[in-house]
């Protein structure tokens, strides 16, 4: 299994956490990102980045890089396996980017896929 996480997003990743935990949103507990894949959008496919404080050992896969602990679920590493997450930060675009060498087509606004 292979997801690669750049360190630019790692960064990103650990200001969100810590800015979430000095609101309170988020205790000492250990936090994952988390890429799934969900139905939708355009294209079918969407892919999905959140932060959770579940990991189960049975259904999900866990890698850790750049400090960052990431959780892929079992049946959407399916659709993920090679992709790299990225965080651009730009004048006319900021925000997190999934590029997921498994897809055949993206939609015109790069927010869904097809397979």
């Amino acid at each position: 299994m292979a997801i690669t996480l750049t360190p630019r997003a790692a960064e990103e990743i650990r200001r969100i956490v810590e800015e979430q935990r000095q609101a309170g949103y988020l205790n000492d507990e250990a936090v994952y990102l988390r890429l799934s894949v969900k139905g939708g959008g355009c294209s079918g496919f969407q892919h999905k980045l959140d932060l959770d404080t579940c990991y189960n050992e049975k259904s999900d896969e866990l890698m850790e890089q750049h400090g960052v602990r990431i959780v892929v679920d079992r049946k959407s590493l399916l659709y993920v396996d090679g992709a790299t997450i990225d965080f651009i930060n730009e004048i006319n675009r900021r925000g997190f980017q999934v590029q997921n060498p498994n897809a055949r087509t993206t939609c015109g606004c790069g927010s869904s896929f097809s397979m």
